[in-house]
């Protein structure tokens, strides 16, 4: 295939996204310019462009397009924002978000998958991501306030200190409620209140406090 021939996997996606309901073109268009391949492990190469989560390392997952679609989309992103990502993982969805925003700071509390990440934005100079291997839970205090929060792990109740470090005005976007019962629930700042919205059932592995002693 030449460079000027469109992988039709890609396309395909992207058709699908639409007939699902991604209606954002600058989303889309993010999701275009990523390769998914790039991000799960040999194994599952063939399989990068099916609208389908996958495994990858220490147990954690790459999302389905259509959910990192959706919740990227939910944030309503431009390029002057700061945003900050809670749980790395592969660096698909980060890498999503750093063509949409002026800089994300993103959290993962597992060393292996940190690394990685870090490697393939390195390989496909994405230059305004800023890592931290830490704490999800407590957030990245000492960069905040944020315009845009995006919690990529599941959890019953949104942690209070990445609600604090969220700007007025601002959206954080998460999957909330018990695991056989999670929401993407959109919360927006107004003053010390929080308003919120849910978008539609998911399943998330679970937001866990701590850095992983192991892996």
């Amino acid at each position: 295939m030449s460079q000027s021939e469109p992988d039709m996997r890609v396309v395909e996606l992207i058709m699908a996204l639409r007939s699902a309901g991604i209606v954002d073109r600058q989303v889309l268009g993010a999701l275009e310019r990523i390769p998914r391949e790039q991000f799960v492990t040999a194994d599952f190469g063939e399989r990068a462009y099916e609208n389908r989560a996958l495994p990858i390392a220490c147990g954690q997952t790459i999302s389905q397009p259509f959910v990192v679609a959706m919740m990227t989309e939910a944030l309503c992103l431009t390029p002057r924002l700061k945003v900050l990502e809670v749980g790395t993982g592969s660096g698909y969805q980060s890498a999503i978000l750093s063509l949409l925003s002026r800089r994300l700071y993103t959290i993962e509390r597992y060393r292996t998958l940190l690394h990685a990440a870090e490697e393939r934005f390195d390989n496909l100079r994405l230059r305004n991501i800023v890592t931290r291997l830490g704490d999800g839970m407590i957030g990245w205090p000492e960069q905040g306030d944020f315009d845009r929060i995006l919690v990529t792990a599941g959890t019953e109740k949104c942690p209070p200190a990445l609600l604090a470090q969220l700007r007025e005005g601002g959206l954080l976007v998460a999957p909330i409620g018990p695991p056989e019962q999670q929401f993407v629930t959109v919360f927006r700042r107004d003053g010390e209140a929080f308003h919120q919205r849910q978008i539609a059932p998911v399943r998330f592995v679970p937001l866990i406090a701590g850095i992983a002693r192991t892996l």
